[in-house]
């Protein structure tokens, strides 16, 4: 099979689509498929080839991304395939399919945030307004990550609705290996000793202030109440207000390797995730993967990635503040049962990238028959 795929996802600072897209990549890079990556980007292209995994390629050359999407919003023309070469299939990883030509098309759908939270993305997420029903329009199959997404994308576009194939994402398996972080690691962090942590770029579709106003109401009652280290890239939005909080109580690392990740991670008390919305949800997954218990929103995705196993994670309702300091402290002062952390482990082995693989190739197929 002859692939194309938009990896513009893999330039800059890793996403969690940066992620699903190298990881896919990965899985479907075999010698019986030829893989085409196309970047659209003008600037910071060069180091993308060594992004990809052997078996896969950069074709194409420097691509004006957003003259295209304007473009591809009114027309069908140019055809991706003029960069790609003949392909059967196109992958528009992105929200955004272009026009195939000749081509198969396939579109993933992460989530519907730029309808559902609108006021929590950015101004060039909300373009997906136009772009997504008009990529939903080309595709033979609507690639989403979880069940809630799928319902959503069937109320939105109906349309679509026996398109739609929901391919949940993976768990990398280094992950089941990660340990705490050592003495000197911690140092070069800035790490305590104790601490909860969020994994995630700070974005206001995080509702990052939820859990600061928890965080400063335990730190209250508490003076030994045990540090929130924020993890992840800055986002977007308004500056996180930390008036109120003890010296220390909330630390930020920024961007973190991803071996510097999974081991704050691994370390931590727990994984806070208080989310407002979200299309799957792979911090949550990625703590289990360490033994780590997870405190989230109760959100149907998140369901769908913990279960409703309460001695795994406590969920609460997104919003509710009094709700989410209740469960950090209930999660803080009890001890866990025996087996408990192993059982969050089994969870997380059911989610790999080789079955988001083959759930991929399935959608590659139905949009190939359906051509």
């Amino acid at each position: 099979m002859r692939i194309g795929m938009d990896v513009t996802p893999l330039l800059g600072t890793p996403t969690g689509i940066g992620r699903y897209v190298r990881s896919l990549l990965a899985e479907l890079a075999d010698p019986g498929t030829d893989v085409r990556g196309v970047a659209f980007t003008l600037r910071r292209r060069g180091g993308l080839a060594g992004e990809l995994p052997a078996g896969a390629r950069l074709v194409g050359p420097p691509l004006p991304a957003r003259a295209l999407q304007a473009l591809w919003a009114r027309a069908e023309f140019p055809p991706v395939t003029a960069v790609s070469g003949p392909v059967d299939v196109f992958h528009g990883t992105n929200f955004v399919l272009p026009p195939t030509g000749r081509a198969a098309g396939v579109v993933t759908v992460h989530d519907l945030s730029f309808l559902r939270t609108p006021q929590t993305v950015t101004r060039a997420s909300l373009a997906y307004r136009t772009l997504v029903p008009r990529s939903i329009g080309r595709a033979g199959a609507v690639v989403v990550p979880s069940a809630a997404v799928a319902a959503e994308v069937a109320e939105e576009y109906p349309g679509a609705a026996d398109r739609v194939v929901v391919t949940p994402l993976g768990v990398d398996p280094v992950w089941f290996t990660a340990g705490p972080p050592d003495e000197a690691r911690r140092r070069r962090l800035g790490l305590p000793g104790d601490y909860l942590v969020f994994s995630g770029s700070l974005e206001p579709r995080k509702n990052l202030p939820l859990l600061l106003a928890a965080q400063r109401r335990l730190c209250g009652q508490d003076p030994d109440w045990p540090p929130l280290v924020l993890m992840g890239p800055p986002g977007w939005g308004p500056a996180l207000d930390v008036a109120g909080l003890p010296p220390g109580a909330v630390r930020l690392t920024g961007y973190l390797a991803d071996d510097d990740l999974r081991s704050v991670v691994a370390g931590a008390r727990a994984l806070v995730y208080p989310s407002l919305y979200e299309g799957f949800g792979l911090p949550p997954l990625e703590a289990f993967a360490c033994g780590v218990p997870v405190v989230a929103s109760d959100l149907p995705v998140t369901r769908e990635v913990v279960g409703d196993d309460p001695e795994l994670s406590r969920l609460v309702p997104p919003g509710d503040t009094d709700a989410l300091a209740d469960a950090l402290l209930r999660q803080v002062g009890t001890d866990e049962p025996t087996g408990v952390a192993d059982r969050r482990r089994a969870r997380a082995a059911g989610f790999t990238w080789s079955a988001t693989a083959e759930r991929t190739r399935q959608a590659y197929g139905q949009a190939i028959t359906a051509r």
